[in-house]
């Protein structure tokens, strides 16, 4: 007799196969969010229509945003209809054909609640700056004000361009630096070492807004020569300081994670403590840390703003002046799209790092 015939349905029936999952809750869950979310769209709409006056741009704008949600009734509609086809697959006894079913249903109410969910924070956005008869964008997005400080403020963000690359310059030399002396062997190291950790103790807990104002009007009165430096200067020398702590911290990460038998095999050949560091051990470490580091950079580069607590004629500073004169805080808005608009690609190159060494350290 074969295997195959030694059990038999008498001796252990085949169990009977799970119903396939149900859709109707979550697809009557996407209709419901879907229908919240259309409805919400076209009141928005009729909100931008009546801001602006019911002008053309406007109109295409609510079409727009109304056609835009209605993008998740699609996916909704198919997995409603999918609904009454699961039941009568199960009928017919396909409970194969009626799980497939069953998962494409689910799935495309998920897709639907996902459209549907992104929509609602857009409208949610939208009640935000034209609720109240529009009063948020009145205050801070009106186009005159922002024309009027556009190329003032356009010069004025250069200063925190150059002093964000002056500060960077500076942090990726001292931060390593600092890095190298808390690694530091030895009892020799023991006095460079506590050095190192105070530093980045006690910088890393003052604000950068404090310490600005300390280095910009504090610095002339110990170095009576610096008080002809430009208050830019000043502020990038703060803001090195600043983030010297928080990138020694990032470096020591990298070091700190290449393996010891790196540093063993190099002492074998006969390198040096320092001759190690500088082949071995800091070229591994810095690839290592250039996607954290970009983010340091990140924050750096907002964090020039805070000059204008020393009077430095930044982005901020300057359309804040126009904002006291319009009675808007429209400029203001302009500084903070200049900051979106340089730090975005940022953002997108850390994230492009990011995956290409996820990808390298999987054997991608």
């Amino acid at each position: 007799m074969s295997s195959t015939g030694l059990v038999t349905d008498e001796l252990q029936p085949s169990p009977d196969p799970n119903p396939p999952p149900e859709v109707s809750k979550v697809a009557a869950a996407a209709a419901v969010l879907t229908a919240v979310a259309t409805g919400g769209a076209v009141y928005e709409g009729s909100l931008i229509r009546t801001y602006n006056h019911s002008s053309a741009p406007s109109t295409i704008a609510a079409v727009v945003i109304v056609l835009s949600s209605a993008l998740a009734w699609w996916p909704c509609v198919k997995a409603l209809r999918a609904i009454p086809a699961r039941s009568s697959l199960l009928a017919d006894d396909k409970v194969v054909e009626a799980r497939r079913l069953a998962a494409r249903g689910r799935e495309d109410a998920q897709i639907a609640i996902g459209y549907a969910a992104a929509g609602l924070v857009v409208v949610g956005i939208l009640q935000f700056v034209f609720g109240n008869h529009g009063a948020v964008a009145d205050t801070f997005f009106d186009w005159s004000p922002i024309s009027k400080a556009f190329v003032d403020s356009l010069q004025a963000f250069w200063t925190n361009i150059w002093v964000a690359c002056v500060a960077e310059v500076g942090v990726l030399i001292l931060g390593l630096v600092v890095a190298i002396m808390r690694l530091l062997p030895g009892r020799a190291g023991a006095p460079l070492r506590l050095i190192a950790v105070l530093y980045c103790d006690i910088f890393r807990a003052i604000p950068a807004i404090v310490l600005i104002y300390i280095i910009v009007f504090g610095t002339p009165l110990a170095i009576p020569a610096a008080a002809n430096w430009p208050g830019a200067l000043l502020g990038a020398i703060s803001l090195t300081i600043t983030y010297t702590a928080y990138v020694a911290e990032v470096y020591r990460a990298g070091l700190t994670s290449i393996h010891p038998s790196q540093s063993a095999a190099a002492r074998s050949l006969g390198l040096g403590y320092s001759m190690t560091l500088r082949t071995v051990l800091v070229p591994q470490a810095i690839r290592r840390v250039i996607p954290p580091l970009l983010n340091d950079f990140i924050g750096l580069q907002k964090d020039t703003a805070l000059l204008s607590i020393a009077a430095v004629a930044e982005v901020f500073l300057t359309t804040t002046f126009y904002q006291n004169t319009y009675f808007k805080i429209s400029p203001v808005v302009l500084a903070a799209i200049f900051f979106i608009v340089i730090t975005i690609p940022q953002a997108r190159f850390v994230d492009y790092l990011i995956d290409r060494d996820a990808a390298r350290r999987a054997g991608g």
